[in-house]
């Protein structure tokens, strides 16, 4: 039988029986769009993380203070052995160092003119904008000058001057820092441009005042809470890491007293990390897949069953087995195809769904159109080799025999 008398007579089947026709598809449908959203929303979070953590830069590097043990019910609290002297020391150790910035910060409260908004105050040097790839809107940054001087001077992320200031030009004016039972005048120098969520960090909420006036007139502390450091270039960070780490060991006397980690060691992980939860989402999904093939495989044994006479005739009439089997694979394969590519429709509006009212970013891959129609195909396939096996190896005096 060639091949065109074979889907004609495979479509002539699946007409025959709509209903039954559009309930087996449906279950592939619902299989594939169910892998095709799922594993869009999974990758649309793994780019997502990842624009966000590169947008810093690959060389970035976080140093962490390490934690000492608690005994009893005491609660380990982190070793307070970062200054500001330890880091012109770090830098000074490490070739492959660009920048080292010693970070502070606190939560408070912003008042101004009768208004007041909880924000965190971060305690930050001039080489901060280099580090984190971070320019102001309008105005300027922290100088060296404010530094030294301890000036009371303060920096706002863009949500902050909008919530505080509206569309009024902020600079110049002045605010209070409440902290505890602190409460500091600074003057507003500049707006930072919109940045975002990065990791855990909303940029835009916070708020940048010299890491000494931070330190000496908000906090009354010496310590820092950690330092971020860039290499020279991404290829030399992992280089920088290693020079941080012996340098530390050697100054603080041990490796308890320290973490180091690099921007590209925590977007590899991440990234892994995300790759592997949307694969895991797509084999959860990709179970509905095999349901809606035994589905498949149910209907087209009820076919058999149903054209046990007419699989008789046409084997007196001189059909050949394989011309019964080649037909109801066509069958069954059509039927995972049908439903594959509505599948890729329903998945693909769902993706878009989600990205337009659930605020999430998806993404949907050629890769898994492709892999989703493959698989939907396959188990077709894979689920209609029983019943046209059944049907071809059927005996014509028996089956004509059939009522």
């Amino acid at each position: 039988m060639k091949a065109w008398e074979v889907l004609r007579s495979a479509s002539r089947a699946l007409q025959s029986n709509r209903l039954r026709t559009i309930l087996s598809v449906l279950g592939i449908v619902i299989g594939v769009g169910s892998v095709i959203a799922l594993v869009s929303v999974g990758t649309g979070a793994q780019r997502e993380v990842t624009e966000r953590i590169s947008s810093l830069g690959t060389e970035l590097i976080n140093i962490n203070p390490g934690f000492s043990r608690g005994f009893g019910s005491r609660i380990s609290q982190a070793n307070n052995v970062f200054t500001l002297s330890l880091a012109e020391e770090i830098k000074a150790a490490a070739p492959s160092i660009a920048d080292v910035v010693p970070l502070q910060q606190t939560n408070g409260l912003l008042i101004y003119d009768g208004s007041n908004l909880q924000t965190t105050a971060v305690g930050v040097t001039p080489e901060y904008l280099n580090v984190m790839n971070y320019r102001p809107l309008i105005g300027r940054f922290v100088r060296q000058r404010d530094i030294e001087t301890d000036e009371a001077i303060v920096v706002l992320g863009s949500e902050v001057a909008t919530s505080l200031f509206g569309p009024t030009l902020p600079i110049g004016e002045r605010l209070i820092l409440s902290v505890g039972d602190r409460r500091i005048p600074l003057t507003v120098v500049g707006v930072m441009e919109p940045k975002g969520q990065v990791f855990l960090s909303n940029f835009d909420d916070q708020v940048y005042v010299p890491i000494t006036t931070l330190l000496r007139r908000v906090m009354g502390t010496r310590s820092v809470s950690s330092f971020v450091a860039s290499a020279h270039s991404a290829d030399l960070a992992q280089d920088a890491v290693h020079q941080i780490e012996y340098f530390l060991r050697q100054r603080l006397g041990g490796t308890n007293q320290f973490r180091v980690s690099s921007q590209q060691t925590l977007l590899d992980t991440l990234t892994s990390t995300l790759g592997t939860f949307t694969a895991m989402l797509g084999a959860i999904s990709g179970i509905s897949l095999l349901v809606g093939g035994i589905g498949i495989m149910n209907i087209m044994l009820v076919s058999v069953t149903e054209r046990t006479r007419e699989i008789g005739i046409r084997k007196a009439l001189g059909a050949q087995r394989r011309d019964l089997l080649l037909q109801f694979l066509a069958e069954a394969v059509a039927l995972s195809a049908i439903g594959g590519v509505l599948g890729v429709i329903v998945g693909w509006a769902c993706s878009l769904a989600v990205e337009r009212f659930g605020n999430m970013a998806t993404s949907v891959s050629l890769s898994a159109i492709v892999l989703a129609l493959g698989f939907s195909i396959t188990v077709g396939l894979v689920f209609g080799v029983y019943p046209a096996s059944r049907a071809s190896r059927l005996d014509p005096v028996v089956a004509l025999r059939h009522d």
